[in-house]
């Protein structure tokens, strides 16, 4: 079906606005007024959409008129939106995605204070791509459209019309006064903010944590750094620069690496490897400048990649250098930056220079691992070498993160961690500041349980999350996935709404990520795309145009979307010759090592183009054409503003933006979206087309009624699209975010959270100790709990770590049990330098000695009869219960018995044995896991704790043979499970300050992660703890021949400043 007439000097009038009357008196006075705002220096803020008029960026050339037609039902849409905001302030999962997504309209944004806006509009919101050549597809942003004063040039009205279809239907009111109708009277306040928070004692600051600085990075050695524009992920910086601006009273700083700098030598190098000419027999595209018709129908060769400058040893940044590339990002006056370096703390001089090496190692596990698993693609299994070392490359980097940010940070700051490369900075933050204000968000999709359970790691990355106040996801099924991931492979009770981890909640909400519209329909109708735009129309005049934009990624569905326009062709043949689809594919950010994943897919998309112009094309026409290269700026929206349909037909995706940024240049043209359900925009875009892209006919079909649908149809579709984004853009998105941090944080009780035991602290203070003390529960500690306590047996990796433990002199190891002398004999007594309390500090065994001292000998046990009669009364009501008797205390358990019945009955005798044998001796009743003791009252495990504090702190005391190396106790360590071992955390809490150093005592709770604990740290179950010890027992000394695990090599990398040598 032939399009219209090419727009000539008509067109463009349609196009850029031509004038119809003069504006109405109401419209006069709101003029008048803002010019005596601007007299007086106050910020121009529209009123609302209650009259027509023009909104003129400062030093445009043209102006863009806003039609008044239609605004009535408009106005109605706003209305109601605005009833619904007062209903419905924050998300709330666990309903629908279309209904709980918040409705509330962009807030508008700031004056910009520069416009040098280093990242540009286009591409898919999740991709993190590297830096490349900037001067096609990346040009400086412009300013933010934030403050936009009105003027008095052009006040007339304008009917914008399609010039490629001359329809006469309502054309959509801008982006810009879409966003304006949000604009509230004033700025909300941070006064305003902290009156509704008091108890929070917000300081005003708000601090993102993103993986990449907004800018590809040149250095120079001793003059000033070049920042370039860097690809992807513009809708996050556009969050980053509306929150940098006067627009939010909010002060930010963006943390974020470096990214890979160049060099200008690799830059060369770069450029002189572009110009040389292909292989022979191989044609390509990748060096094209513009899209035209010659280069698209042949594809390129599926080995061939952008130019990549070669590996060198190192770039060598001195300390000034590093230093003038500090100032010139924190002064930046778009979004104030502070790098991180990353590199090993062995490579760096006295004078404080640095050597880079390998800088995409930093990446690498987060590309690798999580990008591909949360994509749901699975690893090859593999000896696991290359991940370790990846692994802890991630765990440093994290780590790296978390010291910048602690230096940064001040009391009452807000901390927004983005996206999977910093997923353990949460719980690293928490570790050094319990009571930080900490939020994620998650940028791309989350997998269910049965994929992530793939994932080695996966313990630590959920872990990492939780150390958030809340978590953030791009839909409702990527938070639903994460609470069950957090209940199935954590085992932490959720709801709908959150998590209980570690003594506090986590909450989890929905916030679909939205674009800059204004700024987009600003680029997009450009003088400079409309000249693309018009050769475009013209060059596939009488065609239909199917836009597809995508990385060369499995998950985007390049492939499915080639296979369901091949059956389209099939299907529908009075379309061929009449459809033409423009499929761009921009090389993927993984690192040169997944070469072979993507050579397969770029052999296979050419294979399909291939095919399918071979099957339904002609000499003079290619039915698909493929672009595989980055495009500039001005051809991406010519590009999306030419289409007749979008198709994106990704297999799993987050946020994708190019989805929304179609919408917006479908302003005029009205062209369909048809959008692959599994994207995370399906859930925000509910008007769209959605298709499944595996159904290859269902995706036919769907393209032949959007082909053919009627106008009417297409205008209502594009004008409630066009309106869900324009007023859920980026600034209300990152605004109702913080909004919601706010409210959890004003619910939240911290005062039990209990941090993750951070392993690197530990070590290091550990290894600065000349003296040091250790306490271990046995039972659910050192062993797990099992159904009979017979069967608790330690392994043979928890006694060497042990032995080696105890062998150092400098070390003091206890292990304080339940258990009686006997057991505890039988199993470790055969660790000679180990100490010993048994039935709770019934029994004291000093290391070296094998006697047993009785710390109860006379007291009178008189009360054991009375409790034995009531155990043996339970006893028999309750199968499967038994009595253990020890010398000094009695315990009747029930772990065998039926949980619900053993339960109940368990109440009933506590209460009887309180009643009884409580009242009457000074005896203690203590409920334990699946069984209840009863014990002398003075005899408890915090007893045995200062008693030991008391034997080995003596900073004066000559050695002696139970204390052979006497002095200041400088590290302690105590860890168990239950109730009985919180006596020791107090006793050691006690002593924390008055005697012992607090930096220097680590008490660890083992367990479940609702505990509320005395505690100062948290680990989840005995085989942490054994990883723990193991961790501290190979720390000074020969490791063997026993590869240190993954997890321990990470802590033991990040105090050393590099992986050992003999660990890679």
């Amino acid at each position: 079906m032939a399009g219209g007439p090419t727009p000539g000097a008509a067109g463009q009038e349609l196009l850029l606005g031509r004038a119809h009357g003069e504006p109405q008196q109401p419209l006069r006075q709101q003029i008048k007024q803002d010019e005596q705002d601007q007299s007086q220096d106050r910020p121009l803020r529209h009123r609302g959409l209650q009259h027509e008029h023009l909104i003129r960026v400062p030093d445009a050339s043209a102006t863009a008129p806003v039609s008044r037609t239609g605004l009535l039902d408009l106005r109605l849409g706003l209305e109601t939106l605005a009833r619904q905001q007062q209903l419905h302030d924050a998300v709330t999962p666990g309903i629908q995605p279309s209904t709980y997504v918040d409705p509330s309209p962009a807030e508008s944004a700031a004056a910009p204070r520069s416009r040098d806006i280093p990242v540009v509009a286009g591409g898919d919101g999740d991709a993190n791509q590297s830096a490349g050549d900037s001067s096609s597809y990346f040009l400086p942003r412009g300013a933010p459209n934030i403050v936009i004063p009105l003027t008095h040039q052009g006040h007339q009205r304008a009917d914008i019309s399609s010039p490629r279809n001359h329809r006469t239907s309502v054309a959509p009111v801008s982006a810009s006064a879409l966003a304006s109708h949000r604009t509230m009277a004033r700025r909300e306040s941070l006064t305003e903010i902290r009156a509704a928070n008091p108890d929070l004692a917000l300081s005003g600051n708000i601090i993102s944590a993103t993986f990449n600085i907004p800018h590809a990075l040149t250095y120079h050695k001793g003059a000033d750094w070049d920042l370039k524009p860097r690809r992807g992920q513009s809708a996050l910086s556009d969050s980053f620069t509306y929150l940098s601006s006067d627009a939010t009273p909010w002060n930010h700083t963006v943390v974020a690496w470096t990214g890979e700098i160049e060099h200008p030598h690799d830059v060369a190098a770069a450029a002189a490897a572009a110009s040389l000419p292909d292989s022979p027999g191989v044609a390509t595209t990748v060096g094209a400048s513009s899209l035209n018709a010659l280069s698209a129908p042949v594809p390129v060769d599926a080995h061939t990649r952008l130019p990549t400058p070669p590996p060198l040893d190192g770039l060598w940044i001195s300390k000034d250098d590093q230093t003038r590339l500090e100032y010139q990002l924190s002064h930046s006056k778009t979004i104030p930056t502070i790098p991180v370096w990353l590199t090993d703390d062995a490579e760096a001089s006295d004078d404080g220079a640095i050597v880079l090496r390998d800088q995409a190692r930093w990446r690498r596990y987060a590309q690798h691992d999580l990008y591909t698993l949360f994509h749901y693609k699975q690893h090859e299994p593999t000896d696991g070498r290359k991940e370790r070392v990846q692994w802890t490359d991630y765990y440093r980097m994290n780590q790296k993160f978390a010291n910048k940010i602690i230096e940064a940070y001040k009391p009452g700051d807000i901390v927004i961690v983005h996206d999977y490369y910093l997923m353990l900075l949460p719980s690293m933050l928490r570790q050094r500041i319990p009571n930080m204000y900490i939020s994620f968000f998650l940028h791309s999709p989350f997998p269910s349980s049965e994929f992530l359970r793939c994932l080695p790691r996966r313990k630590e990355v959920l872990e990492g999350v939780l150390g958030a106040n809340l978590v953030g996801f791009q839909s409702y099924s990527y938070s639903r996935h994460f609470l069950s991931c957090c209940t199935r492979i954590l085992g932490f009770p959720s709801d709908t709404l959150g998590i209980d981890a570690y003594g506090t909640r986590v909450q989890v909400g929905v916030f679909p990520i939205g674009i800059d519209a204004t700024k987009v329909e600003k680029f997009a109708w450009a003088d400079s795309v409309n000249e693309k735009y018009d050769a475009l129309r013209d060059m596939y005049r009488g065609k239909k145009i199917i836009v597809g934009r995508d990385r060369l990624d499995t998950v985007r569905g390049v492939a499915q979307k080639l296979q369901a326009f091949e059956r389209f062709l099939e299907m529908y043949p009075e379309w061929r010759e009449k459809v033409v689809l423009i499929q761009v594919t921009s090389p993927t950010s993984v690192d040169a090592e997944t070469d072979d994943a993507e050579n397969k897919i770029g052999s296979r998309v050419n294979e399909l183009v291939m095919k399918i112009n071979g099957h339904y094309g002609s000499l003079g026409f290619s039915p698909v054409q493929h672009y595989p290269q980055y495009l500039s700026q001005d051809e991406y929206f010519a590009l999306l503003r030419a289409g007749d349909i979008g198709l994106i037909t990704s297999v799993r995706d987050g946020m994708n933006t190019t989805s929304l940024e179609y919408i917006v240049c479908q302003k005029q043209g009205h062209g369909p979206l048809i959008l692959s359900e599994f994207s995370g925009t399906a859930g925000s875009l509910g008007d769209a087309i959605h298709i499944n892209p595996w159904d290859l006919s269902g995706v036919a079909d769907k393209i032949n009624s959007a082909l053919t649908m009627p106008d009417e149809q297409r205008t209502v579709m594009q004008q409630s699209l066009f309106h869900h984004v324009t007023t859920h853009n980026v600034q209300s998105w990152i605004i109702r975010f913080i909004r919601k941090v706010c409210n959890v944080l004003g619910e939240a009780n911290s005062t039990n959270a209990t941090p993750l035991l951070d392993r690197a602290t530990l070590l290091s203070q550990y290894r600065s100790a000349g003296k040091r003390l250790f306490m271990f529960d046995y039972d659910g500690t050192l062993t797990p709990i099992v159904r009979e306590p017979s069967a608790a047996i330690p392994s043979e990796r928890i006694i060497h770590s042990l032995r080696l433990l105890a062998a150092d002199a400098r070390n003091a190891v206890w292990i304080i049990s339940g258990r009686d002398q006997e057991f505890l004999k039988h199993h470790l007594g055969h660790i000679s330098q180990m100490g010993f309390s048994a039935e709770h500090g019934s029994f004291m065994r000093n290391p070296g000695s094998e006697d047993w001292v009785n710390l109860a000998e006379k007291f009178d046990m008189g009360w054991q009869a009375e409790v034995m009669d009531v155990f043996q009364k339970y006893t028999d009501r309750v199968p499967g219960s038994f009595i253990e008797r020890k010398r000094c205390a009695l315990t009747w358990h029930y772990r065998l018995a039926d949980p619900e019945q053993g339960l109940h009955m368990s109440r009933e005798c506590h209460k009887e044995l309180e009643a009884g044998v409580g009242s009457k001796w000074d005896v203690e009743v203590m409920p334990g896991k699946a069984n209840i003791e009863v014990r002398p009252t003075f005899i408890n495990k915090g007893e045995i704790a200062k008693r030991l504090i008391a034997t080995y702190h003596n900073p004066n005391a000559a050695p002696t043979e139970q204390d052979p190396n006497p002095g200041k106790v400088e590290f302690a360590l105590c860890m168990g499970d239950d109730f009985t071992d919180e006596d020791m955390f107090r006793s050691l809490n006690g002593a924390s300050g008055p005697i012992l150093k607090a930096d220097h005592v680590f008490t660890v709770t083992v367990g479940a992660s609702t505990k509320v604990t005395l505690a100062k740290w948290h680990l989840l179950e005995p085989e942490d703890v054994i990883e723990c010890v193991s961790l501290l027992a190979v720390a000074e000394g020969p490791r063997g021949t026993e590869r240190m695990g993954e997890v321990n090599l990470a802590a033991l990398s990040t105090v050393e400043g590099q992986i050992p040598v003999g660990e890679k």
